[in-house]
This record gives structure tokens, C-alpha cells and sequence, in this order.
């Protein structure tokens, strides 16, 4: 006789008898069992264990068999992860370009040579920092590395995902080139890791509101994919004039060290360096973190420095006596590692980072054929998104045309192609990993809605992460009939119900603006609101409740205002709207990831997508506790 059931823990266990079986009706009597197989995660293990006729006590037993064999399922992960995927077929997207859209494209191409021109003015501009008098006094005088070159001791190469490069720029109180801080994913010992690096040549280094709110970014995303997060200390402290915008609120200064107290305790590993001075707030940091290195002489932490101290006590004192890395390192115990210099602090921290719990998978050699299919480039060159990324929502080419050049072979498997046209649906892979896209390709209407919700909670049912390719209408559709109110309600309804299945969505999302971002639209196609993982503009991109243009939809109708008196207010709204629509502004002010070059997206995704799955990688992660206290 043989029966099958499920543990709690998942394991599938057959039973047959040893003996023939004989039903009893004394509970205490045991017939012996062989159990012929313990399966979970692919691994099967034998034993036998004596079970008892009571069901209950039949369960009991081998959930303890369940539990032996935890030990050889995590030392045997590595077999899961040798597992191939799903073979797919998946159609190829014929779609080069025509003679007769070739006026569209070439003023596409213009107008994304012109942002391409402003994209690099606005790189270099960061790349100088705080300016070359800056950069000397940091360098000669301090003898400190520039941020750059210490990002280039830390990670394994230069290839990393640097995110808000544009951050700071155009602000009310001034230029402040990348918030005054570099945040990104780079690879440390091949693990993916998010890093906090402060600038000391932009202002000395000092925190402005834009500064902190680029760092709680990046903690949000070290947060959301599970990554350490490794902070270069060289701070000096807020910037007091703008205190109020800086210190109390709650998504202001404090909330920095509150993430890290609660990605530590989440097994989010937390490690500083100090190499520069930590004043005020910036001393928390390394404190807090769950490992520090510090450099000597460089590196400084204190509360108030020695100018405070003579003002306070008239003591004078020197920054090395006060808080220097001798200090914490024998005395006080704030720091862990101590390094004569940077080049020593960095190679401390990537021996950290090898410590981590992390088991990444072997690079093994893979069949030609499983290797061709990962490295499949599209069929067509990503140079011709130059062309296809929309100067205005008019000069739309057909979505169909973005996806080809972006998917592996250009193959695309497309869901509901006959229904809610308007907005594209279907399966695709990246660098081998599978995705949901989801692009607009025109107005979202009701059908295309419905759609949407219902492909989008389909990846949810399967894990698959999601892409928007987002390109809204410039304005909301007008109400100007009976009939037209009764479609719109429709649409508001069917809208209603996709934002509900992107916001409820649990897989991981990413989001690229490659034409306009308008209206509730932007909400349902996973806006910044709806939390992507990750969130990406074109150059080309325009972020706004309303296109540029199209303003009177914003303005009340007023019968007694003069035709040339309401032209005059349009033609200033437009005028804002054209300024503060651009993906240089929105940049500026935090409300993207980055702006990214069209030709640089399929690399950019295949980095975001590797990057959220290294959490799978993490042996442990179900214990929580509290955060690592210091002595």
C-alpha cells in the first residue's frame, strides 16, 4: 500500500509498507514504515523511522525527517540554481524602418541629438565637482582621493550603475553637481553592493536637502533588492541656512540613520569608511554601521570640531586628538579597521564584503547553444532609438519598433494582440531574463486598460518582473459630449483597476520614460508614485500633469476674459510647462533614477535585472533581530 502527502515545509513524502499493513484500533500499537522518499527542492533522502497508525503522529515524524535534511538542501542549493529555463520560441519582431516614416525619424533624430549635446555639457559639468580650486585644496592640500578614483580602489571596475548623475543641478539656492554626493550599484568581489559616496569638493562636502533626499533614495533601493550598502564618509555636516529643509521632518536628515538601524536588523549589511571628516549628523553613520574602516589622519569624527571646543571650553586641541582614527580605533571603539592610508581602508572593505553570507553561482561552462541565446544581440543596431524616441507625443513611431531593439533577437511573445491595441502587452527576455512588457502605444483607453490589469497581475501569478515603456497622451481626453462622458467613465474605471494591479503587483518593476509622462496615465504605466524599483527618463522625456502645448486644458473657461488675454496666459503657462517638463529638471529635483541615453537602456535593464535577483543568493535572510549595537 502507498499514499502521498505534503509537509508544511513542502516536502512531498511517498509512503509504502514494510509489512503488510493491518488496521488497528489500538492507537499505541507501531507498525514500521519504510519511508521511500523525502523530496523537496529537487534533492530526495531515504530513511526509516517507525510511524505510528495515528495519522497525526505519521505527519510529526516527518516533519522532523523534514527538518534533517535542511542542512544538506542549503549546502545542495547550488543543484536548483544549475536548473535551465523554459525553452522559448518566441516570435521575431519584423520591424525596420520605413521609407515613409523616414521624416519622423530623422526629426526624432535631431531633436535626440540636441538632448544628447545638453547630456554631455551637464556630465562634465558634474564630473568637475566643486571646480578646479576645490579639487586642488582637496587633493594638495587635504591629500585626500577624489571620489572617483576612490569608487575605483573599492569596486572591481568602473562598469557601475551610477544612479541620479543629474541630481542637484538648477536648484532655487544654486548648482549643487550630483547633490553633493555619487550614489550607484557597482560590484565589490562580484557582489552587487549600493554606495553612498560624499564629495567634498562640492561645498565642502556639506549635506543640502537635495543631498539627503539622494541618499534616502539609494537606501530605498539597497532596501528593496536586498543590497549592502558600503558609505565613503566625507561630510561636513548640514547646511545650516537651510535647516528647516533638512532636519525635522520625517523623510528628512534623521531618517538616514534610522535605514540604517533597519537594514541591518532586515540582515541588510551595513559598512562605512571613513575617510574625511564626520561632523554633526555625518558622525552617526559610521557609528551605526556594522562594520567601519577609518583612515588615519584623514579620517576625523566628532560631534563639534576643534573650533567649537575652544569656543565652548577655550581648550585648542587638534582634529587627530579629538577624533582622529588612533582615538576610535584604541580608545573609543567606533571603528573596527584601521588604514594608514585609503588605498589600505578600501582593500579592508572588500575583505568585509567577502565575508557577507552571500553564495553567488558558479560561472560554469555552458552548451554553446544556452550561451548564444544569453549574448542574443536584437536584429536590429540600438543606435536607431536615437530616431524612434519621440521629439512630441505626435512623433510617436509604433512602440513595436522600441521593444525590437531592445529584446534578445528582437523576439517578442505578445499577449492580447487584438484587444486594447493601444497599450502593448507580452513576454520578452533581456540578457536571458525573462519580463512583462508593457508599453504604450497610444492613448490608454478602456480596453487597453483592462488589458494592462490583466497582464500585469498575470506576471504577478508568475514572477516575472515587469517593464513599462512609458509614453502617455499630453493631456487628459476632454468631455464634450453625453457619449463621450460615458466613455471616459469607463476608461477612469478600467484605469482605476490597472493602478490597483501595478500598486498590489509584489514582483519586481522598472520603469522607463521614453516619451511623455502626463497625467493619471503615468500613475497606471508604474509612475514614481507606484514605487518601481527602478524609474529611468530618456533625454528626450517630458515629466508633467499637461504637455507643453497643450495648457488650456489646465485653464477654467472664462466667457468675459478677452481672446488675446487668455492666448497671453497659455502662452506663458506653456512656456513654464516647456521648461519644467524637461528630463533634465525632473532629474535635477530626484524625481527619476537617472537619465540614460536611449542606446545605453538594453544594458542599463540587463544590470537592474541582475541586480534584483543577487537576493536570491543571500544564505540568510529569515532571521530577524536587531540592529548590530556597537560596545
Amino acid at each position: 500500500m502507498q499514499f502521498t502527502f505534503r509537509t508544511a515545509g513542502g516536502a512531498r513524502v511517498l509512503h509504502s509498507s514494510q509489512t503488510e499493513y493491518k488496521q488497528n484500533t489500538d492507537e499505541e500499537e507501531l507498525s514500521y514504515f519504510r519511508v521511500a522518499s523525502i523530496e523537496k527542492n529537487g534533492i530526495k533522502w531515504k530513511n526509516w523511522i517507525p510511524i505510528c497508525v495515528s495519522y497525526a503522529v505519521c505527519i510529526l515524524c516527518c516533519r522532523l525527517a523534514e527538518q534533517r535534511l535542511q542542512c544538506s538542501i542549503r549546502c545542495m542549493s547550488s543543484a536548483a540554481r544549475k536548473r535551465k529555463a523554459l525553452r522559448s520560441a518566441f516570435p521575431v519582431l519584423e520591424q525596420p524602418l520605413k521609407p515613409i516614416l523616414r521624416h519622423v525619424y530623422e526629426a526624432n533624430l535631431r531633436n535626440s541629438n540636441a538632448c544628447h549635446k545638453k547630456y554631455m555639457e551637464l556630465s562634465d559639468k558634474v564630473r568637475k565637482g566643486g571646480g578646479e580650486n576645490a579639487i586642488a585644496r582637496h587633493t594638495q592640500r587635504n591629500k585626500k582621493l577624489l571620489v572617483r578614483d576612490r569608487l575605483r580602489l573599492l569596486l572591481d571596475d568602473e562598469d557601475f550603475l551610477e544612479l541620479s548623475r543629474f541630481a542637484g543641478l538648477g536648484l532655487p539656492y544654486g548648482d549643487i553637481p550630483s547633490a553633493g554626493c555619487l550614489t550607484g550599484i557597482g560590484r565589490i568581489n562580484g557582489l552587487w553592493c549600493v554606495f553612498i559616496a560624499n564629495d567634498a569638493t562640492v561645498k565642502g562636502g556639506t549635506a543640502y536637502p537635495i543631498t539627503v533626499k539622494k541618499q534616502l533614495r539609494a537606501q530605498e533601493i539597497a532596501i528593496q533588492n536586498r543590497l549592502p550598502c558600503v558609505y565613503l564618509v566625507d561630510s561636513g555636516g548640514a547646511f545650516l541656512p537651510l535647516q528647516s529643509e533638512i532636519f525635522p521632518d520625517k523623510n528628512q536628515g534623521g531618517r538616514t540613520f534610522y535605514n540604517e538601524a533597519i537594514m541591518s536588523a532586515l540582515k541588510i549589511p551595513q559598512v562605512a569608511v571613513v575617510c574625511g571628516s564626520c561632523t554633526a549628523g555625518g558622525a552617526y553613520i559610521p557609528t551605526m554601521a556594522e562594520e567601519t574602516v577609518m583612515v588615519h589622519r584623514i579620517g576625523t569624527i566628532f560631534l563639534g570640531g576643534p573650533p567649537l571646543v575652544k569656543a565652548a571650553t577655550g581648550e585648542e586641541v587638534t582634529p587627530e586628538n579629538l577624533g582622529g582614527a588612533r582615538l576610535h580605533a584604541e580608545v573609543s571603539g567606533c571603528v573596527d579597521h584601521f588604514a594608514w592610508e585609503e588605498k589600505e581602508a578600501y582593500d579592508h572593505t572588500r575583505n568585509i564584503i567577502s565575508t557577507l553570507n552571500f553564495q553567488l553561482p558558479e560561472e560554469e561552462e555552458e552548451d554553446e547553444e544556452v550561451t548564444k541565446r544569453k549574448n542574443e544581440e536584437p536584429l536590429y543596431s540600438s543606435e536607431e532609438l536615437l530616431g524612434l524616441a519621440p521629439r512630441s507625443y505626435n512623433y510617436t513611431l509604433d512602440v513595436k519598433m522600441v521593444v525590437s531593439r531592445l529584446t534578445d533577437g528582437s523576439r517578442f511573445q505578445e499577449f492580447k494582440a487584438r484587444f486594447g491595441t493601444t497599450l502593448l502587452t507580452g513576454f520578452g527576455k533581456i540578457h536571458g531574463n525573462l519580463v512583462g512588457i508593457v508599453a504604450n502605444n497610444g492613448e490608454l483607453s478602456y480596453e487597453a486598460a483592462l488589458k494592462g490589469s490583466h497582464f500585469v497581475q498575470l506576471c504577478d501569478q508568475r514572477d516575472v518582473p515587469l517593464l513599462f515603456l512609458q509614453n502617455t497622451a499630453p493631456t487628459a481626453a476632454l468631455t464634450l459630449s453625453t457619449t463621450q462622458a460615458e466613455k471616459n467613465t469607463n476608461r477612469l474605471k478600467a484605469q482605476g483597476s490597472m493602478m490597483s494591479a501595478v500598486a498590489c503587483a509584489s514582483v519586481p518593476k522598472i520603469t522607463v520614460v521614453i516619451g511623455g509622462c502626463h497625467g493619471a496615465d503615468s500613475y497606471a504605466m508604474c509612475g514614481r508614485a507606484f514605487d518601481p524599483n527602478f524609474l529611468f527618463l530618456w533625454p528626450n522625456a517630458r515629466v508633467s500633469m499637461t504637455a507643453p502645448g497643450h495648457s488650456g486644458s489646465l485653464l477654467p473657461p472664462d466667457a468675459e476674459q478677452q481672446e488675446e488675454e487668455q492666448k497671453k496666459q497659455e502662452d506663458k503657462l506653456n512656456k513654464r510647462l516647456e521648461e519644467e517638463s524637461s528630463a533634465f529638471f525632473s532629474s535635477g529635483r530626484l524625481w527619476d533614477d537617472g537619465v540614460i541615453l536611449p542606446q545605453d537602456t538594453r544594458k542599463v535593464l540587463a544590470d537592474c535585472l541582475d541586480i534584483i535577483k543577487q537576493q536570491q543568493y543571500q544564505l540568510s535572510t529569515e532571521k530577524l533581530q536587531s540592529a548590530l549595537l556597537r560596545m
